[in-house]
């Protein structure tokens, strides 16, 4: 069985989950996600705590056990904690501004560029070069902020872009006559 398997999730007060046939549901305080099961894994809740075991003996069973452990810890965490992305603005000019579900950006084009976020994430900037991403889902979250980095990522000279706050950005010498 995987390693990451092995380790039993303890399910935190005010979080509770329902496991069907089908699907395993986590309710928490700041919402509910939905994972579909795998029928290759065993799960199984013992009083607030919930354990992952393999099937049969196969290399995809015990690759699956790992990997569905993985996504329900992060389900748990999610809905009682939350997750954040914390963007930095590297640049002069370059500044954000979140406006209810549209981040306006202003990254040094010739036109602002506007992101809107999907249902479940939200944006805030509490100040104009940084951008908090906060939600529910890990992935989720992380997929929004590499969309919002993607519009003008860190170049290698100046290091001016869109970085993730603990991100370092290696900055190359120029070319020498």
């Amino acid at each position: 069985m995987s390693r990451v398997a092995k380790m039993p999730i303890a399910v935190p007060a005010g979080a509770e989950v329902a496991i069907t046939a089908a699907a395993i549901t986590v309710k928490g305080p700041l919402g509910s996600l939905v994972q579909p099961l795998n029928g290759l894994v065993k799960v199984e809740n013992n009083s607030g705590t919930l354990t992952f075991d393999v099937v049969d003996d196969s290399r995809e069973s015990n690759a699956m056990s790992g990997t569905l452990r993985a996504l329900v810890n992060n389900m748990v965490t999610g809905v009682t904690r939350g997750f954040e992305k914390k963007l930095s603005l590297v640049g002069v000019g370059y500044k954000a501004q979140a406006a209810g579900d549209k981040l306006n950006l202003s990254l040094g084009f010739s036109h602002p560029v506007v992101h809107s976020m999907p249902a479940g994430v939200t944006c805030a900037t509490p100040t104009p070069t940084e951008i908090l991403i906060k939600g529910i889902d890990r992935q989720q979250v992380g997929q929004v902020a590499a969309e919002v980095r993607a519009y003008r990522s860190p170049e290698p000279y100046k290091g001016k872009g869109v970085r993730y706050v603990d991100e370092v950005v290696k900055i190359k010498e120029t070319k020498k006559k």
